[in-house]
């Protein structure tokens, strides 16, 4: 069964919005990485980027609605040269801004500012760390990826984030390494705060366990290796409708590097536009409208509601 005849079967009616409690703005498909599970296809060799008209208009929004956080992602959002002026200038309005990082990129030239600029401007740290063993990081990541990682989560903990009481948060994500579900997400914050604190040291509040899309380079990955059926009906028939609460696209709007509306960071890798009687850009916000809206959906959506699902 498809994910929109499913939608219907179990409420009777489309996807719709709860809320609007962050934009979350792609800054580039730019990246120090190459990833081979990533569903943005991010790389050095990308060219797309937010320019500085769009990012004034992300702002604009943020100063003229009731929204109050931003979640800034990428590629490697830290590359783009108006990275700075999105996060003062949302700072300045009072928004609570979260930056997904790959932490690598704190060690590219000319980058060595950031965990002392982040740190001063109070940014909820949100890393990317597929997993606690080198080995099966640097398959995915690149060669030295790990290695990287651990030294980048250390010199954050030693500016206070991950500890308590600081107000300075450092979150983890997890990825599967393959074509599975992600295991429960209790067990592997479990896992990852004994061996990362046991071998490094290092700590953290909390860890996301997301189920990769089958999508961009994951899904080239699939139809390589003839998993592509199999890992959608495994998707399909580990469906949970208590996750439809918590579902991204049901709390957040997704602005695309062009300034494009979407309603999840996936649709925006699919082309999946806003619904027709929305507002197409950021340009044209209006909440009322986007709160109105009915969210578009696909079976790569079975990826968000298998399992614990992806929130």
């Amino acid at each position: 069964m498809n994910f929109k005849s499913r939608l219907l079967d179990i409420q009777g009616g489309p996807l719709r919005p709860l809320e609007i409690a962050a934009l979350q703005v792609n800054l580039g498909y730019c990246c120090n990485m190459f990833c081979g599970h990533c569903h943005v296809e991010a790389g050095p060799h990308r060219k797309e980027m937010m320019d500085l008209k769009t990012v004034t208009s992300v702002l604009e929004v943020l100063h003229g609605s009731r929204i109050s956080a931003l979640d800034i992602t990428g590629g490697s959002p830290e590359m783009n040269p108006h990275f700075m002026h999105l996060v003062k200038g949302a700072k300045d309005i009072g928004c609570h801004v979260l930056l997904r990082t790959n932490l690598t990129i704190f060690f590219e030239g000319g980058m060595d500012f950031l965990p002392g600029f982040l740190n001063s401007q109070g940014v909820e740290v949100v890393a990317s760390l597929p997993c606690y063993t080198e080995d099966n990081v640097d398959r995915v990541r690149g060669k030295g990826a790990f290695k990287k990682s651990i030294r980048a989560l250390q010199m954050l903990n030693s500016l206070g984030y991950g500890r308590a009481l600081t107000g300075r948060r450092l979150n983890l994500v997890y990825n599967p390494a393959g074509a599975f579900v992600s295991p429960s997400q209790k067990i592997l914050e479990d896992d990852y705060r004994r061996e990362l604190g046991r071998r490094f040291g290092i700590s953290f509040d909390s860890l996301y366990a997301f189920t990769n899309m089958p999508i961009g380079r994951f899904k080239d990955y699939l139809i390589r290796t003839n998993h592509l059926e199999k890992y959608m009906a495994k998707l399909a028939d580990s469906f949970n409708p208590e996750t439809m609460q918590g579902l991204m696209c049901r709390h957040i709007i997704s602005v695309g590097w062009d300034g494009r509306l979407y309603d999840c960071d996936f649709n925006q890798l699919l082309s999946l536009a806003v619904d027709d009687d929305c507002p197409r850009t950021i340009m044209e916000f209006d909440i009322d409208r986007i709160m109105d809206r009915t969210i578009t959906v696909g079976n790569h959506c079975y990826a968000c509601t298998a399992a614990q699902g992806s929130t």
